[in-house]
Formats: C-alpha cells, structure tokens, sequence
C-alpha cells in the first residue's frame, strides 16, 4: 500500500483543517518545502499536495509551492484543490504535478471532466471522491451535493478512471480512525483503486487499511500532531 503524506497549502502555508472547516485552521509549517523534504528523507515517494486556497477560488492558487516542491524533491506529486479549467490542468501539469485530483470539476461539470481523462488518461487524473454521509460534498467542502459516493465512483470507473481519493469528510482531522466500512463497500463494489483519506490516527489504522485492499492511504494531521512518526511510515515504504 502506498503511503501518501499530505501538505494543505494556506498562503502558501502547511496547514490542516477539521473536517474542512477553514476556521479550524492550524499553521504547522510556514514552509512546506522543508516539510516535503523531511518526507523525502524518510524514504517517502509520494506527496498529496492540496491548494485549500485553489478549493476556495475555484481555481489554481497555489502552483508557485507545487513547483518548488517538485523541482527540489523526487516526490511523486498528486496535485488538487481549484483545478477547474483546462489552463488550471496546464499550470499544474507544467509546475511539476505527475497527477492530479479532481473533485468539485467530476460532480459539477462531468464532461470536461471526462475530457481529462480522454487527454491525459486515466493514469494521471485521479477522481477525488469526498462526501458527507455518503453525499459528494464540493466547492472546498463548503456545499454538498445530493450524488453518492459509490454513484460516481462507478460512473467514472466506466470513463477509465482508475483510482479515487475517497475521503469521509466527518472523518477528517479528526483523529478517530479511518471509514472502514465505507471503503469496504466501496472495494466491493468497483475495481478502482481505492486511496484511503481522513481519520488514520495510528500505524494500526494503515494495517487495517492494507488487508482491506486499499491502494493507498493519505496520512495528514496524525504526522503533524506526533500520532504517527516518519520513521514508522518509512517502515511500511
């Protein structure tokens, strides 16, 4: 399973939210790329970088960040957060992002949305799926639709998707463990690649999220509040 730490960018800031509420937010790092390279000599690969202000914007905010990061690092860079144009793509893509996730763009504009996937191909468009009680929420969270989860998990698998960033929003920066059945029936359901994001609060969350069959796990505040060390996850690398 992959291990996928994560840096949310606030003015260009490491932050973490609660359950995405912008009010929570809490500045860990005023540079994110000292915390991407701490990652990087941990033997980490990858990097889900997450431009809260972009989710805000509707559109790319914060690619100068990306581009440090991805010219100063080996870090595979998945990329999202206000990717709502073909020039956001384009700005991302050449910032030095390998992948990225799009959420709000899947559920409010699903044919340019699939024309992502026609262009760059399944491998390089990752469909960030978040929701609320089974509802995709959009917009950085701040409204959610009436579509479920596994609905447009399913949809998109028929485009060519091939992996999903599921996150449980109840569940985020919370602390208080992973949405296991959720991810159950999901795995159940489709042949995506599931990425498992929000709630791991402990190395035994990224166990139980392995033997599920996930493809991966995004790792945020447990790192930031000292509830998972890097020298753990460099063990499970």
């Amino acid at each position: 399973m992959k291990i996928i730490p994560a840096i949310d960018l606030i003015d260009g800031k490491c932050v973490r939210l609660s359950k995405g509420d912008y009010g929570t937010k809490k500045i860990y790092n005023e540079n994110p790329l000292e915390v991407a390279k701490e990652f990087e000599d941990n033997g980490i690969e990858y990097l889900h970088l997450v431009d809260l202000d972009g989710a805000k914007s509707k559109r790319i905010v914060n690619y100068k960040t990306l581009e440090r990061i991805a010219s100063k690092t080996s870090l595979k860079i998945d990329f999202g957060g206000g990717l709502k144009s073909n020039n956001d793509l384009k700005i991302a893509f050449e910032s030095g992002a390998q992948q990225i996730t799009g959420g709000s763009i899947a559920a409010q504009k699903p044919e340019l949305f699939k024309s992502w996937i026609q262009k760059y191909g399944g491998d390089k468009i990752i469909l960030g799926a978040d929701c609320l009680n089974r509802k995709i929420a959009t917009n950085g969270w701040l409204k959610t639709t009436e579509i479920d989860v596994l609905d447009l998990i399913q949809e998109y698998e028929k485009q060519g998707i091939k992996s999903v960033i599921c996150t449980d929003i109840s569940k985020d920066g919370m602390l208080s463990g992973p949405s296991i059945a959720l991810y159950k029936e999901l795995i159940s359901n489709t042949k995506i690649q599931l990425i498992a994001s929000g709630g791991v609060s402990n190395i035994e969350d990224l166990y139980e999220l392995s033997a599920l069959g996930c493809e991966g796990a995004i790792v945020g505040k447990a790192i930031y509040e000292g509830k998972v060390t890097l020298k753990q996850l460099s063990a499970l690398c």
